[in-house]
C-alpha cells in the first residue's frame, strides 16, 4: 500500500485504520456460536470472490491509487495462486505477473522508501509465489531488506523508534523460504531480532508500533492488539515454540481483552476487523486455535465467529466496524487472512492455470545490470550484515568478488585475489579447528573458498568456527 509518513513504518505496513477511532461498542452478535468447518469453508470461499473483485483492469493490487497488496498473503492463505486471479480471464494479466513488474520498476517503491516497504513487498511476493530474493536481475528484496540493518542496535530494522519494521522484518526473513522450503537466512541473524522482540514486550504482555526497550514507562504502558498479533508472529515465525514465555504472555494478554458476548477484542481503537485480525493471525502463526481453549468465551463465542459475522453474505467482503453497511478493502483482507488460518506470510498454492509454476524467479545475473546481495559475515564475536552492491559481469559470479565489493562488511580477505580457499577474512585468520565457511540459501557450510560460484538471488553466509 502507499506508506503515509505521518507515522511512517507503520503507515507503510498497517493495512489501514478509518479515522474513526473512538470507542466503539458492537452492535450485533453473531447468530451461531463457534464457527463450523462449513462455515469457514463458505467465509474463505466469498471472501476470495470479494477480493477477487478488488483486482484492477491492469491485472493490478498494488501502485498509483490501489494498495491492496495484502491480498496475496490472504489469498495464500486460503489456497489460492495469485497467478490463478485474472481480470476478465486474461491469464497475460495475471496478479503475480503484474506484482512482480510493479517490484520491478525502477518507479518502486519510490522516494524515501523504509524498511517496511521491502518487508510488505517481500511478504507479498512470497505469498504471490514470486521468489523475494530473484523478483528480477536487479530486485533483491531480501537484500534491500539487509540495507536497513541497524548495526550499532543489533537486532533492529529500520529506525528503531518504529518497532513494527523490526516485527515485519523478521516475518519477511524467517518467512520467506526458499522455492524448495529452506530457512535462507541464518539463525544467528533471526535469533538477534528475537531477542529484540522480547526486549520491547510491554508489563502487560503484549506490544506496540513504537520502540519501548529501555523505557519502563513505555515498557508499562498499554499494549496494542494489532500489534501483539504481529509480534507473536514474528517470534513464532522464527522458530520461538508456543511455549515460550514470550508467547504465552502474549496469549493471556489477548485472551484478557476477549469480549464475552461476541469473541471479538476490545482493541485499543474499539472493536473492528482489523485489529481482530491481526491478532488471530497471530494465534495462528503460533499454531493456538482461536477457537478453542482460552479463545472460546463463557458465551460459547469466539474471535472467529466475530469475524464470519462481520463479512457481508452473500458478497464475501468484511465490514471495519460492526456499524458499517459496506465492505472495507482492508477489513476483508485481514479477515480473510485470519479466518483461513493464516498469519502474516504463507507459502503460495500450487497454480491452476494449466502450465504455471508455482514461482516466478530470475536465473542469472545480467552483465552490466546493477544488483545485490544479501550477505552476513560472523566471526563468532560480531555479526555483520550488509547488502552487497556491485555490477555482475557474466551470468554467475564467485564469492570472492562479493567480499571484495562488501563494503561495511568486509575489510579484508585472504587470499586477496584468485579462487583458493579463504583463510582469513577482517583479520580473523583459520586456526586449528576453527576455519572460515560458507553457506547459501541455508544450505550446509563448506570450506570458504573464492571460487566458491554464487548465482542470483542467494543469500550468502560467512562464519568463523569449527
Amino acid at each position: 500500500m502507499t506508506a503515509t509518513r505521518t507515522v511512517p513504518a507503520r503507515r507503510a505496513l498497517r493495512l489501514a485504520v478509518p479515522a474513526a477511532l473512538g470507542a466503539l461498542v458492537l452492535t450485533a452478535v453473531p447468530a451461531s456460536a463457534t464457527s463450523t468447518p462449513a462455515q469457514i469453508a463458505t467465509s474463505k470461499s466469498t471472501g476470495v470472490s470479494y477480493l477477487r473483485s478488488l483486482q484492477a483492469a491492469d491485472g493490478s493490487y498494488a501502485g498509483s491509487g490501489l494498495s491492496n497488496e495484502w491480498a496475496f498473503s490472504a489469498f495464500a492463505a486460503a489456497g489460492t495462486a495469485a497467478v490463478d486471479v485474472t481480470p476478465g480471464g486474461d491469464a497475460t494479466k495475471n496478479a503475480r505477473t503484474v506484482y512482480r513488474n510493479l517490484l520491478t520498476g525502477s518507479a518502486w517503491p519510490g522516494g524515501s522508501p523504509v524498511v517496511t516497504d521491502y518487508e510488505r513487498g517481500a511478504i507479498n511476493a512470497y505469498s504471490a509465489g514470486v521468489d523475494p530474493a530473484r523478483v528480477s536481475a536487479s530486485r533483491n528484496l531480501i537484500a534491500d531488506i539487509y540495507g536497513y540493518y541497524q548495526s550499532a542496535e543489533p537486532g533492529y530494522w529500520g529506525a528503531s523508534a518504529n518497532f513494527n519494521g523490526t516485527v515485519f522484518g523478521l516475518i519477511a526473513l524467517a518467512g520467506a523460504k526458499t522455492q524448495g522450503g529452506a530457512q535462507r537466512v541464518p539463525q544467528a541473524l533471526l535469533a538477534t531480532s528475537v531477542a529484540t522482540v522480547r526486549a520491547n514486550q510491554h508489563d502487560d504482555g503484549g506490544w506496540n508500533y513504537s520502540k519501548a526497550e529501555g523505557d519502563p514507562a513505555k515498557l508499562a504502558a498499554a499494549s496494542d492488539i494489532d500489534m501483539t498479533g504481529a509480534a507473536m508472529a514474528s517470534l513464532c515465525t522464527a522458530g520461538v515454540p508456543n511455549t515460550d514465555l514470550a508467547v504465552t504472555k502474549a496469549k493471556a494478554f489477548l485472551k484478557s481483552k476477549l469480549i464475552n458476548t461476541s469473541g471479538a477484542f476490545d482493541a485499543m481503537f474499539g472493536v473492528n476487523t482489523d485489529s481482530n485480525g491481526w491478532a488471530v493471525s497471530g494465534l495462528n502463526a503460533c499454531g493456538i486455535n482461536p477457537q478453542t481453549g482460552d479463545f472460546l468465551t463463557k458465551a460459547g463465542k469466539t474471535p472467529v465467529d466475530f469475524l464470519i459475522a462481520q463479512q457481508f453474505k452473500p458478497g464475501g467482503g468484511f465490514k471495519y466496524l460492526p456499524s458499517d453497511t459496506s465492505p472495507s478493502a482492508y477489513a476483508s483482507i485481514d479477515g480473510l487472512r485470519a479466518v483461513a488460518g493464516g498469519g502474516f506470510i504463507a507459502a503460495p498454492p500450487a497454480p491452476t492455470t494449466a502450465g504455471a509454476p508455482q514461482w516466478a524467479a530470475t536465473t542469472a545475473f545480467t552483465p552490466g545490470t546493477a544488483t545485490r546481495l544479501a550477505l552476513t559475515v560472523d566471526n563468532g564475536t560480531t555479526l555483520k550484515v550488509c547488502a552487497v552492491t556491485f555490477t555482475p559481469t557474466a551470468a554467475t559470479t564467485t564469492l570472492g568478488t562479493v567480499l571484495d565489493a562488501a563494503t561495511g562488511c568486509v575489510t579484508s580477505v585472504n587470499p586477496a585475489s584468485g579462487s583458493g580457499t579463504i583463510t582469513a577474512v577482517n583479520g580473523t585468520a583459520n586456526s586449528g579447528g576453527s576455519t572460515w565457511k560458507s553457506s547459501v540459501d541455508g544450505a550446509g557450510a563448506i570450506a570458504a573458498s573464492r571460487g566458491t560460484v554464487i548465482n542470483a538471488g542467494d543469500t550468502i553466509a560467512l562464519k568463523y568456527g569449527s
